[in-house]
């Protein structure tokens, strides 16, 4: 079973090396992997649910497994959907999970689950802060002059649903991606 589960370790890894597709198609010459995404998406879930009345715990480890199929599917762009049929997250979870210990099995389908169901608060502020951190990256990338991102903003605006997500959103159209540096600096 540690053979299994270093290979797994090993796929894992996969996701530091594949790129989000939907910024090469937005033209970003360099775009961001799918583990910088779910690191960052991690960190604004565990905010999220402590603004929502969460547990910020439970929804950073949401955060964190929501893209772990892409090791096998990739990040295939919104443009693909209507012309790829691909399996469910919860079925390639479960391909994944194969030869595993029981108990990392079971904890990462659980977790895939409850993310994909929406059904816990903590689901729905994973949900939102995979949004979210797309909308923050959007702005990122326009201030770094790729003017191409408003789709994406726009996107993931339409698909949020707590009060916290929202207000942080539209705080981050407003506020510059450096601005922070100068608060730090006391200015």
């Amino acid at each position: 079973m540690a053979n299994e589960l270093a290979g797994f370790l090993y796929e894992v890894g996969l996701l530091k090396r594949y790129k989000r597709t939907g910024w090469l198609v937005a033209g970003v010459k360099d775009p961001e992997s799918i583990a910088d995404h779910s690191f960052r998406a991690a960190i604004i879930a565990s905010v999220l649910a402590v603004m929502e009345g969460a547990n910020p715990e439970r929804a950073a480890l949401l955060s964190l497994f929501h893209d772990s199929q892409e090791t096998r599917l990739t990040d295939l762009p919104y443009l693909a959907k209507p012309y790829v049929t691909k399996a469910a997250n919860e079925q390639v979870t479960e391909h994944q999970m194969r030869g595993l210990p029981g108990p990392v099995t079971e904890m990462v389908t659980a977790v895939v689950g409850e993310y994909e169901g929406q059904v816990s608060a903590e689901a729905v502020c994973a949900r939102d802060a995979d949004k979210l951190e797309c909308l923050i990256q959007a702005m990122e990338y326009r201030e770094q002059g790729n003017q191409n991102t408003q789709p994406w903003v726009d996107s993931s605006l339409a698909q949020l649903q707590t009060a916290s997500a929202k207000r942080l959103a539209e705080e981050a159209q407003k506020t510059g991606s450096l601005d922070w540096i100068m608060r730090a600096m006391g200015a």
